[in-house]
C-alpha cells in the first residue's frame, strides 16, 4: 500500500511540481488550497503525512493545525513557508507539527524529510501495537496470596529504582521475562527503550554482533553497519535471558559495558559511550558454572548484585487458581467467550507439578479452552504432559491443606526425605518446610 501525501498549497504551479514528483516516487497524493479544504481532505482521505503551506486562501497553517490534530493526531503535519523565523518555527512545532521547511524547496531534500518522518511514524505505530498486545497479553508478576510470591514482591519494589544491575533466577516458564518487563515499566526508565535478547541457542558470532553492532565489512557478509542493542537501548534497559548461556568471548566485553559504560562495534577501533540498566535472567546456577569455569566470576558478582528468585509454580498451589483465572481472562480472542473452572479443573491444576510452570500452565488452559465446547471445564478437559495416576485426588472432597500435604509428601519422596533438598525443590526456606512437616504429622523415611 501506498504512502499518502497531502499537498496544502495555494499556488497551483507549485501544487503540481510537488504532486507530479512524489508520484514518481510512488506516493500517492492528494490537493487541497485552503484551511477548509485541508481539514475536509484530512478527515475523509486520511493522510498519512499533510504538506501545510503557511499562507492559504483562508488563513494560515497554523490556524488549521490544531483542527488536523483534533481530527487525528498520529498524521505528522509538515509546514512549509516563504517567511521562515525562527519564531515562527518554535510556535508551529509547539502547536503540534512535525517540521518547519522554508520554501523554494529542493525536491530531494523534502524526499529525504518525508522518508524519516514516514520511517518514524512506523516505528512509533509499531512500538505501540507491542506495548498493546504487551499489556493486553502481559501477566501480573505478583499474582497470587502466596509467602513465596508477597516476598517476591516485596524485594521487586525495594530495588525499582537502583541502577544496579538485576538477576533474575528461576525455572523455566516461572515468569522471567514478565518480572522483567514489570521491572522496567515501572521504574525510573520506563520512557526510554527496553530491548531483550536470549543468550541460548545463538552462536557466538550472531550473539556478538546482535549486542554491539558490526562496521560495514567487519566480515564478509557485512554488507552495512548495524547497530547493536546497547545503542537502541542507550538510557533503557537491556534484558539478557539465559545469561549462563553467554559466550566466554563475549562476557568480558559485558562486563566493560557494565563497569566502564563503553564498548565498539565488531570492526570499529572506536568506543562508544552507552547508558544502560542491565536485567538478567537464568534459570541455571551461576555459582556452579564459576566454578565448572564456564561464566566468569568477576562478570558473576557484577550481575549478581541484586538478586530476585522466582518461585516455581508447584511450591505455590495455592496461587494457581489466581493464575489459571487470569489466564484464562486473555483467551477472549479464541472467540469462546467467558469460561470458567469447575472446582475438580482447579483441584486437578493444583494436584500437577508443573515442570513446564506458568508458560506450561498456560498452555494447557489455552489447549483446553481451544478443543473443549463447555462454558465450565472439568478436570477432564485438561491434558498434561506429566500423567496423573488415574483418579487420584480427584475423587472426594479434598481441602487445600490435604492437597499441600500430598504434594510435600511427594516431593519429599523424590527427594529421598531430605529435608534441605525438598525445600530447595519446593521454593521455600528450610525452617518453614520443618513447619509444614510438623503440622501435617509427616512422617519422614528415606529408602
Amino acid at each position: 500500500m501506498r504512502n499518502r501525501i497531502l499537498i496544502v498549497e495555494d499556488e497551483a504551479a507549485i501544487r503540481f511540481g510537488v504532486r507530479s514528483f512524489l508520484e514518481t516516487q510512488g506516493y500517492a497524493v492528494e490537493e487541497a488550497s485552503s484551511c477548509q479544504g485541508a481539514e475536509e481532505a484530512f478527515r475523509t482521505w486520511r493522510p498519512d503525512i499533510a504538506l501545510v503551506d503557511y499562507v492559504l486562501e483562508d488563513g494560515n497553517a497554523l490556524d488549521v493545525l490544531p483542527r488536523l490534530k483534533s481530527a487525528d493526531p498520529t498524521v505528522p503535519v509538515v509546514i512549509l513557508t516563504a517567511y521562515g523565523s525562527i519564531d515562527l518555527a518554535v510556535r508551529a512545532i509547539k502547536e503540534g507539527a512535525e517540521q518547519f521547511l522554508t520554501k523554494p524547496l529542493e525536491l530531494p531534500a523534502l524526499l529525504v524529510v518525508l522518508q524519516r518522518i514516514l520511517e518514524n511514524a512506523r516505528n512509533r505505530n509499531n512500538q505501540q501495537a507491542r506495548n498493546s498486545r504487551r499489556a493486553r497479553h502481559a501477566l501480573d508478576p505478583f499474582l497470587g496470596v502466596s509467602p513465596a510470591i508477597r516476598e517476591l514482591s516485596e524485594q521487586a519494589n525495594r530495588v525499582l529504582a537502583s541502577e544496579s544491575p538485576l538477576l533474575i533466577n528461576g525455572e523455566t516458564g516461572t515468569g522471567k521475562g514478565v518480572l522483567a518487563n514489570w521491572l522496567h515499566d515501572n521504574g525510573p526508565r520506563s520512557d526510554e527503550a527496553f530491548v531483550d535478547l536470549n543468550c541460548a541457542g545463538l552462536s557466538r558470532e550472531l550473539l556478538e554482533t546482535e549486542l554491539f553492532g558490526h562496521e560495514k565489512g567487519a566480515f564478509t557478509s557485512a554488507a552495512a553497519s548495524k547497530m547493536g542493542l546497547l545503542e537502541v537501548a542507550h538510557r533503557g534497559t537491556v534484558f539478557l535471558d539465559e545469561i549462563g548461556d553467554l559466550d566466554l568471548q563475549i562476557q568480558p566485553k559485558l562486563l566493560k559495558v557494565l563497569e566502564e559504560k563503553r564498548f565498539r562495534r565488531l570492526g570499529d577501533v572506536r568506543d562508544r559511550r552507552v547508558d544502560v540498566r542491565l536485567i538478567a535472567a537464568t534459570h541455571q546456577d551461576l555459582k556452579k558454572l564459576v566454578a565448572e569455569k564456564q561464566f566468569r566470576n568477576d562478570l558473576y558478582y557484577r550481575v549478581s548484585a541484586i538478586p530476585l528468585d522466582v518461585p516455581p509454580l508447584r511450591s505455590r498451589s495455592e496461587d494457581i487458581p489466581v493464575i489459571a483465572r487470569a489466564l484464562m481472562g486473555q483467551f477472549a480472542d479464541l472467540g469462546r467467550g467467558d469460561v470458567e473452572l469447575a472446582p475438580d479443573a482447579v483441584k486437578a491444576l493444583q494436584i500437577y507439578s508443573w515442570p513446564g510452570n506458568i508458560r506450561e500452565l498456560r498452555n494447557v488452559l489455552e489447549r483446553a479452552v481451544l478443543l473443549s465446547d463447555k462454558r465450565v471445564l472439568d478436570s477432564k478437559s485438561f491434558r498434561f504432559d506429566e500423567a496423573l495416576e488415574p483418579g487420584r485426588d480427584l475423587d472426594g472432597d479434598l481441602t487445600l491443606d490435604e492437597v499441600e500435604r500430598r504434594h510435600i509428601e511427594r516431593v519429599l519422596r523424590e527427594q529421598n526425605g531430605q529435608v534441605e533438598k525438598a525445600a530447595q525443590s519446593l521454593g521455600i526456606p528450610r525452617s518453614s518446610l520443618y513447619q509444614k512437616i510438623k503440622r501435617f504429622g509427616i512422617v519422614l523415611s528415606r529408602n
